[in-house]
């Protein structure tokens, strides 16, 4: 082994040995039981963040522990083609070069786009190697492979025959930036700070009519009507009228919906049709005309008369001023709500009537809420079913066309001569009726689409594959909280369609990465971390270990310099330790523990690793990957390297070579154990070290493959355990008296011990691990106190310290006799104030009650230091 920790010296090397040796792939194995994961496929668009590095290393720790347990382990990887991301990144580098998307045609578009794709599409998967991620990448999949594509024309065409899919004007959300659809998942809400114009719509024979509030002043050229409640005896006069529509020639009438809550607002209504998901309804129910003023880019149309060509808050800021000039503009107040944006671009979405395709969704959503309340699949943690519930619950159809050209186009074709309309598996050139040639539809669908298919779409659906059959449905999906509702629900409502079974057994949720302060790490922020750069300067280890250490499921993970910092210490440790063990076991015949003869040590280091092996394995079971990290982290640590190693220091330098014997090979037994204990989490380090541990002790050709410790491979020493703990104790207990004299580490003194029934026969070696770890010049057994010494009561007896080979008796006499001045001082403050009438009878009786404790412990605390100085002075008397 290198003398220093340096990860860029092996993590490319080992990562190439795995691959090289197809450590990854999969295979159906009907002599093992399966465990798949699906990665959740990056867009192509993307680079390595440090969400991606997390999800990554909590699939990559749960996959790499189920392959050491035995299973057929399958972590398929893929990228996804990201319609509306990956064409907004493709138009800005035409805008560079001058040209635009319909200078080329939509042939000439998609042949850039699958060039884009090829050379920067590739990126984020050789950026997830360098993290170590233990992926099939012979099974690579693409979203709009030709197999993923043949999937998606096939599940369209079944929600079509089924009568699923439609054809139809709804209001959809329509994202101005983007210039296409997208769906409510797509829509994320903010609130902002907004007015109510209150606006006086005039009675069309010269009466006052009413007063409606909007928050969308631009819309009203699109209003149909104005509604108010059946039971507002204010408007019952004016129900069935017709008002003057304000800013145009047009009068709309006065209709009674229960839609409409009376006590908001004025209780007046407008209704607008064409740009309010809710006004459409009304305008269903009243047969009202639709009348869109908007385009897709958020600008008023021809029908806006002269305020058409304008961006739709330059209108309403037009508008306005005009309604004023009119003295129809009756106030405005201020007004908080919610307004929707696209997740994407972050524009403000607009609402707007649009012919789209649909899919139902009340049918597919049933099955996928039934199957969730049933707990047959469920999610880690349990909170994260409310969200998923509510959201399936109140589902509305699914918009599913995007006005875009990178993506699935739909498979629907038209026959301009006989008006026919195809959905078709395959691409149609003629019409099937006529025979002339017919058209596709322009649109694509949601990229949402082909990812609901993605856990069975992967393994060869619509095909029934051997990989189906044994790989699905898969065991565990991970992925964040933010996607549960575009993709999670998705899947699963897919998998029960399609396959008729869940997806996958369970969904486990982690939380997003912040800084320590708890913000949401951002470039703007100036918190933003780079992964590529973290592994570059620590290693890859230090960054997974970093990320998932002490977090449990659900919750967010705060990630700062000072605990990249504190895990990199923590690999140094691991190597300088293991350089030990390796250096020490050079040349020695390393023996199988169970034929040679344990010291305490010994005994006691193997009941603490078997104890961190079952809370380790319960922690990876529950896909605890946080809990186990932090497990591994204070055994390695506390127990193996602050302690076992500091007591093997006993054996390995005494005369006697069977003990040196026996203690190296629990020493490599046990550091062997902790490589494959920690090795799903921090894969590099430990299968570098595991390489270079003896032959007899390493018991497969890398760690990765090799078996996962288990408990019960060594027999729990708990009797022998409690000896050495009563030991430690001792140890701690003489240090921490001599701290509290101030007497130096490397002044070395007598130990006496005055033993109890633990130790038993074992007080020799007691007193060698007592001398070794608590500054002992030498050691010997007592029955009774010698003078002159301080006293340290411990489970494993009395110990007894000569207090002249610990301390300067003047000086500490000095010291003593200041704490026992401030003492004195403390207990004459409480007296006195207990002592005052009015501070007893008018204090809060807290505040008494805490002065009582104050004289109670400072008496005692004098007593014991008055005895501590006559006992000084009478030994240096002496």
């Amino acid at each position: 082994m290198d003398t220093t920790f340096d990860p860029k010296r092996f993590e490319k090397r080992l990562y190439k040995k795995w691959t090289d040796n197809k450590y990854f792939s999969a295979k159906v194995n009907k002599e093992k039981k399966p465990f798949t994961i699906m990665m959740p496929p990056p867009n192509i668009t993307g680079q390595l963040h440090i969400g991606h590095a997390l999800t990554m290393t909590v699939q990559d720790s749960i996959v790499r522990y189920k392959r050491m347990k035995g299973y057929e382990t399958l972590w398929l990887p893929g990228t996804d083609h990201a319609s509306i991301a990956t064409e907004v990144k493709i138009i800005d580098k035409l805008t560079e070069e001058g040209v635009t998307k319909e200078e080329l045609g939509r042939d000439g578009f998609l042949k850039r786009a699958f060039e884009w794709k090829a050379q920067y599409g590739g990126r984020i998967v050789e950026q997830l190697k360098y993290l170590g991620s233990s992926c099939d990448w012979d099974r690579l999949a693409f979203t709009m492979d030709d197999n993923l594509s043949r999937a998606v024309k096939e599940t369209f065409v079944r929600y079509y025959e089924k009568g699923w899919i439609y054809h139809g004007a709804r209001i959809i959300n329509q994202c101005p930036g983007c210039k296409t659809a997208i769906s409510d998942a797509e829509v994320e809400y903010e609130t902002e700070e907004g007015f109510f114009w209150h606006i006086r719509y005039p009675e069309e024979n010269g009466g006052e009519g009413v007063v409606v509030a909007t928050t969308r002043p631009e819309t009203l050229l699109g209003d149909m009507a104005v509604a108010v409640h059946p039971t507002d005896k204010r408007y019952a006069s004016l129900v069935g009228k017709r008002l003057v529509l304000p800013l145009t020639d047009r009068t709309i009438p006065v209709v009674a919906d229960e839609y409409v809550d009376s006590s908001f607002g004025t209780g007046a209504v407008k209704i607008t049709p064409a740009h309010d998901p809710n006004d459409f309804e009304v305008g269903l129910r009243h047969n009202l005309e639709i009348m869109r003023v908007m385009d897709d880019s958020g600008h008023m149309n021809e029908l806006a008369g002269k305020y058409a060509g304008m961006d739709r808050y330059e209108a309403r800021k037009a508008m306005v001023a005009d309604l004023e000039a009119l003295g129809l503009l009756v106030k405005i107040e201020p007004h908080t709500h919610n307004v929707g944006h696209c997740h994407r671009c972050h524009s403000a979405i607009e609402p707007i009537v649009s012919k789209q395709w649909f899919v139902k969704m009340k049918e597919l959503a049933q099955p996928a809420i039934d199957v969730v309340k049933s707990r047959e699949l469920r999610y880690i943690p349990k909170r994260f079913e409310k969200n998923y519930l509510y959201w399936m619950e109140n589902i509305r159809d699914w918009c599913i066309s995007r006005q875009l050209w990178w993506g699935h186009r739909i498979p629907v074709f038209y026959c301009d001569d006989c008006g026919g309309e195809f959905v078709s598996r395959d691409d149609l050139k003629v019409c099937p009726t006529c025979g002339k040639p017919v058209r596709q539809d322009e649109d694509v669908l949601d990229t949402w689409f082909s990812s609901a298919l993605w856990p069975f779409s992967t393994l060869g659906w619509p095909d029934k594959t051997p990989d189906l059959e044994y790989f699905y449905p898969t065991d565990v999906l991970v992925t964040a909280y933010d996607i549960i509702t575009f993709w999670v629900a998705r899947m699963i409502y897919s998998g029960l369609e399609f396959m008729g079974e869940k997806p996958f057994k369970d969904v486990l949720i982690h939380g997003l990465v912040r800084d320590e302060l708890g913000r949401k790490l951002s470039k703007s922020l100036g918190n933003g971390i780079d992964p590529l750069e973290v592994i570059d300067k620590v290693g890859a280890d230090v960054l997974r270990i970093s990320l998932v250490s002490g977090v449990s499921a659900g919750g967010d993970i705060k990630y700062s310099d000072k605990k990249q910092e504190g895990y990199r210490n923590f690999m140094n440790k691991i190597w300088n330790a293991s350089r030990f063990v390796l250096m020490n076991a050079e040349g020695v015949d390393i023996l199988p523990i169970e034929k040679v003869k344990l010291t305490l040590a010994d005994k006691w280091i193997i009941t603490r690793l078997n104890s961190a092996i079952s809370d380790v394995t319960k922690y990876m079971e529950r896909y605890e990957v946080g809990l186990a990290a932090n497990r591994i982290y204070d055994f390695v640590w506390s127990e193996f390297c602050d302690w076992y190693v500091e007591l093997s220091k006993v054996s390995l330098y005494s005369s006697d070579e069977k003990k040196r014997q026996a203690t190296l090979s629990v020493l490599t037994r046990v550091l062997r154990d902790i490589l494959k204990l920690a090795h799903p989490i921090i894969p590099f380090i430990t299968a570098e070290i595991y390489d270079s541990l003896p032959e007899e002790v390493r018991d497969a050709e890398d760690v990765m493959i090799s078996d996962y410790p288990s408990a019960k491979a060594l027999k729990n020493r708990r009797v022998d355990a409690r000896k050495m703990e009563a030991i430690m104790d001792a140890i701690k207990r003489v240090r921490a008296i001599r701290a509290e004299m101030g007497v130096k580490p490397s002044r070395r003194t007598s130990i006496y011990l005055k033993p109890s029934d633990i130790i038993g026969k074992r007080t020799k070696e007691a007193g060698e691990y007592l001398v070794k770890l608590a500054s002992g010049s030498d050691f010997a057994v007592v029955t009774d106190k010698p003078s002159d010494c301080a006293t340290v009561v411990t489970a494993l007896g009395e110990i007894y310290l000569p207090l002249g080979e610990l301390v300067d008796y003047e000086k500490e006499i000095a010291r003593l006799g200041g704490e026992l001045k401030t003492a004195r001082d403390e207990l004459a403050r409480a007296q006195g104030k207990l002592a005052n009438e009015k501070f007893v009878s008018k204090a809060p009786k807290a505040l008494v009650d805490a002065e009582k404790e104050k004289v109670e412990k400072y008496s005692e605390r004098i007593a014991l230091l008055e005895d501590k100085i006559a006992e000084m002075q009478k030994a240096s008397a002496n």
